[in-house]
């Protein structure tokens, strides 16, 4: 079959040509346009439609004697298929991976530390926090002015230009 004198499996064979074209001009270019494009579509998402939609087309025009327009058909349906696993498999939980691993001063407070350099009465220790995206070790000053030894556990009261002010943990049963 032709569209406007042109081959099909030509049209798909161009069509794939570009969109690997674009995909690759996108993968050095992708944060200018990002910004732009930013909330509105996702062009990696268009682009690996495109892409997974004309090779199919290409291959089953090539190879198979089946109708053009259920060729395209079932190429539009497996792409949208394969290109919606990408978006929920692969894309967003890459994208809140990004925004987990990121932490402010002020979301230690309340946290539970485990002191490993013992915090003096009036000097500095170390406390270690633990958290899905790895450890942290902070400078530490007790907030009660007492010394608490290496290997406690310490609850984060504060923390005041980077330093933690900390106190010792007492885990309780009562809830009430």
């Amino acid at each position: 079959m032709e569209l406007f004198g042109t081959p099909l499996e030509a049209i798909y064979l161009y069509a794939l040509i570009i969109s690997g074209a674009v995909t690759i001009i996108y993968l050095f270019f992708g944060d200018v346009l990002s910004g732009l494009l930013d909330g509105i579509i996702n062009p990696t998402l268009i682009f690996s439609f495109v892409t997974i939609f004309s090779a199919g087309g290409y291959l089953c025009e090539l190879f198979t004697s089946f109708h053009s327009g259920l060729i395209a058909a079932f190429n539009a349906a497996v792409a949208l298929i394969l290109v919606t696993l990408l978006n929920v498999f692969v894309l967003i939980p890459i994208s809140k991976a990004e925004e987990s691993l990121v932490y402010r001063e002020s979301d230690l407070r309340g946290r539970i530390g485990m002191v490993i350099t013992t915090v003096p009465e009036d000097g500095y220790g170390e406390v270690l926090i633990e958290s899905v995206s790895g450890r942290v070790s902070k400078p530490a000053i007790s907030f009660k002015k007492k010394e608490i030894p290496n290997g406690k556990k310490v609850l984060i009261i504060d923390v005041v230009n980077g330093v933690l002010q900390v106190e010792n943990y007492e885990e309780t049963d009562n809830f009430f």
